[in-house]
């Protein structure tokens, strides 16, 4: 039996509309009582990560922006962080500026973005369906340079650059990529979510990349808790969809890759399991508990 379970969110733990099943949360649960230490592992930032373990009710630490910090939720504080130079995000949004490319920049605390658009168009629907303290924090700025230049008590822990045009976007991540002490993730990748436009569904659809400080992973993240927890990797379960949970799937004990993810992803995976519309996460956790 496995002593850690570390779950990536979106895509994985969350449906696409951004909620836990309770399929999902009564096999976490039953796993926890059975003395697995539940951790959630997300690119999200801390305060929207917070909200959904809090929810869950058995999380005693939570990974945020990919790795970029370690929350201890029992403490209520950062125990491991790595956050972004704020020169270095000054130069990520200088050149997503001068290409006329979508960002956004993940805080501790909040999202900030020029306009509601790719997935910070999914956090407000996300959001309608919540109270205020449970709402991810979307602060839309139009001078993003200015206000993150002046920002105070807020560590940047990744920024997300996102198009429709696959070309013109692969073109900017070879520009990131001459910036130094950063990590680019190695592909351009498609989300795809579930929005309602009026009464009817719409399919969200873009690519996306995410940038971190270099060194930023959600396996090293996993790899300092497990060694503070005195557990081993052969003990942990990691359960994931997309190339920002690559590593931690490769190095588990047990890696498991739900059925939405791309072939590439499945193919480094111990087990493949249903998609995330279709309780992934419970077929993994009941088939190992």
């Amino acid at each position: 039996m496995y002593k850690l379970i570390a779950i990536d969110l979106d895509g994985t733990l969350l449906n696409s509309y951004g909620m836990v099943s309770e399929k999902n949360k009564q096999a976490l649960i039953e796993a926890n009582k059975k003395g697995a230490e539940i951790v959630i592992a997300s690119g999200r930032s801390t305060n929207s990560v917070k909200n959904i373990a809090n929810d869950l009710g058995i999380c005693n630490y939570i990974i945020c922006g990919n790795g970029s910090l370690i929350y201890d939720l029992q403490h209520e504080e950062i125990i491991y962080d790595k956050f972004i130079d704020k020169k270095k995000a000054l130069q990520i949004i200088e050149i997503c500026e001068q290409n006329s490319i979508y960002y956004n920049i993940y805080t501790e605390n909040m999202v900030i973005a020029k306009s509601l658009n790719n997935n910070v168009l999914f956090y407000h629907q996300e959001n309608a369906n919540k109270p205020d303290s449970k709402k991810t924090k979307i602060n839309l700025v139009q001078n993003i340079y200015d206000y993150v230049d002046k920002l105070q008590n807020q560590n940047i822990l990744k920024i997300t650059i996102s198009d429709n045009d696959n070309i013109i976007f692969n073109g900017i991540i070879r520009k990131l990529r001459e910036i130094r002490d950063i990590d680019v993730l190695d592909v351009a990748h498609m989300s795809r979510k579930m929005i309602k436009s009026g009464t009817e569904e719409v399919s969200l659809e873009y690519y996306y990349t995410e940038i971190t400080s270099k060194n930023v992973d959600k396996w090293y993240a996993i790899e300092y808790l497990i060694d503070k927890l005195n557990i081993n990797k052969e003990d942990i379960m990691t359960i994931g969809d997309n190339v920002n949970d690559k590593l931690m799937i490769e190095n588990a004990g047990c890696g498991v890759v739900m059925g939405n993810s791309a072939p590439y992803i499945k193919e480094i995976a111990d087990m493949v399991v249903a998609d995330n519309n279709k309780d992934g996460v419970a077929e993994a956790v009941e088939n190992k508990f």
